[in-house]
């Protein structure tokens, strides 16, 4: 299990089983553990989701954005849903900065 810290101070973890279902689903993002929990720690934008959830942001040139979904249980406790390349980011209900 990795983690990172997000913007809000709180530790969100990836667990194996939330990484196997990003890399099953999302071929592009296989390997690229580490650039899904920079996305937690240095997100150009955080928005709102659903249900609770946040999205971290961030641009890679022509290739969109790396979006990263998660969600903080606490001030302790937090996980990763999943992540994906998008070229239509949400800026809408933006919560940081």
């Amino acid at each position: 299990m990795e983690f990172a810290t997000s913007v809000n101070g709180v530790p969100i973890r990836l667990t194996a089983e939330r990484w196997l279902h990003i890399v099953e689903n999302r071929d592009e993002l296989a390997g690229r553990s580490d650039e899904i929990l920079d996305v937690i720690e240095q997100p150009d934008w955080v928005s709102r989701g659903y249900r609770g959830s946040l999205i971290a942001w961030k641009g890679y040139g022509r290739r969109g954005y790396l979006a990263v979904l998660y969600k903080e249980l606490g001030a302790g406790d937090g996980f990763i849903i999943t992540a994906f390349f998008t070229t239509k980011p949400k800026k809408k209900d933006k919560v940081w900065p």
